[in-house]
């Protein structure tokens, strides 16, 4: 008879049993909507090796005191996150990039875009439970939807005849206005925990307001 071994947790003073499963970072997703001018960019995603999640710095602001000093939050920042991406031999992935990258600047008329709404897109990063049914949507843990994002850094890789069977990878660094980090309650509901408010696709008009 199989025995479940229960006691291998953390005793605390209001809950017991088995250590929780942890999420598992090759179970993932990431989705673009508007990279390059795109509506969908499924054969970018299909190429994604791996993607940093976002990061949150808050600024200092120090208040002098009588003998001592206070310290506050003040303004917040997203750090940038770096995706890393397969160069696939129909250039699917170089190709939208480069649709994104001529959006921010054309650089053979040498002229720039007028507003970032021009350029600006939206990712969203999911990690996943390992299900594949319904197109992968029930399969969501949680979800990181970036706004107003755009490419700051992009790297082609380089070739190299001593590589072996090394693939030619894509290194990009993506800078974004607003972020918010969706929990999926099970029965379709799901909460931005950053907000505290409901939450759809995208952040559901939330996160598409800073596309300035």
């Amino acid at each position: 008879m199989a025995v479940t071994i229960n006691n291998f947790n953390v005793p605390t003073d209001t809950e017991s049993g088995a250590t929780l499963m942890p999420k598992l970072a090759y179970r993932f997703r990431v989705d673009f909507n508007g990279l390059g001018g795109n509506t969908s960019s499924t054969r970018v995603t299909r190429n994604v090796i791996s993607v940093g999640r976002p990061s949150l710095t808050h600024e200092e602001i120090t208040v002098d005191a009588y003998n001592s000093r206070i310290y506050l939050a003040g303004k917040h920042n997203w750090e940038p996150i770096t995706l890393v991406l397969r160069d696939d031999v129909d250039s699917n992935v170089i190709r939208q990039l480069g649709e994104q990258m001529n959006l921010q600047v054309d650089h053979n008329e040498q002229s720039s875009a007028f507003t970032g709404a021009q350029y600006k897109f939206n990712l969203s990063i999911a990690t996943l439970d390992g299900s594949n049914e319904d197109n992968g949507t029930e399969a969501e843990l949680d979800r990181w939807d970036l706004a107003g994002c755009f490419i700051t850094n992009i790297q082609y890789g380089e070739l190299n005849y001593a590589s072996g069977s090394e693939m030619v990878q894509v290194t990009i660094t993506v800078r974004y206005d607003n972020a918010a980090h969706v929990i999926v309650n099970g029965a379709n509901q799901s909460e931005d925990a950053l907000s505290g408010k409901a939450s759809g696709r995208f952040g559901d008009g939330l996160l598409a307001s800073t596309k300035n």
